[in-house]
């Protein structure tokens, strides 16, 4: 199961604040308003701590996903009803690329590749009537 998909459920379970860890050293504390499919991250009730300085308070932050080094969750977190929310739902057979013929006919139809886009691609000229394809003035 992948994390990002479990962030996008976080924000409908719990309102508890939680810890971001960014790779330039700082540190965001606040409550997850939504997380994007690239993690990218809105947080509100900042408090934003940098390496030798003060923190800093602020209302609302939005963090790129590719800037996180970690995140850390609230210790009294129910971790079990989340990760059984986020479990990805497989879907019947469809159409998709897994879903190959194994017996190689279709019923005794002769199954053919489609035609090119654009027709006559890559010949050898000609079709067209001008020196380069276009309209002859």
């Amino acid at each position: 199961m992948k994390l990002v998909r479990f962030l996008m459920n976080l924000p409908n379970a719990t309102n508890q604040p939680i810890t971001i860890e960014l790779k330039n050293g700082n540190s965001v504390n606040g409550q997850l308003l939504s997380c994007s499919p690239s993690m990218n991250i809105s947080l509100k009730n900042i408090k934003l701590v940098q390496p030798h300085q003060d923190p800093t308070i602020l209302q609302f932050i939005s963090i790129r996903g590719n800037q996180i080094r970690q995140i850390i969750l609230p210790d009294d977190l129910n971790l079990d009803t989340l990760l059984a929310n986020s479990v990805v739902k497989i879907k019947g057979q469809g159409a998709g690329p897994g879903n190959k013929d194994i017996s190689g006919s279709a019923g005794g139809r002769t199954i053919r590749k489609p035609a090119a886009r654009g027709g006559m691609r890559g010949g050898r000229g000609g079709g067209r009537g001008g020196p380069r394809g276009g309209r002859a003035f």
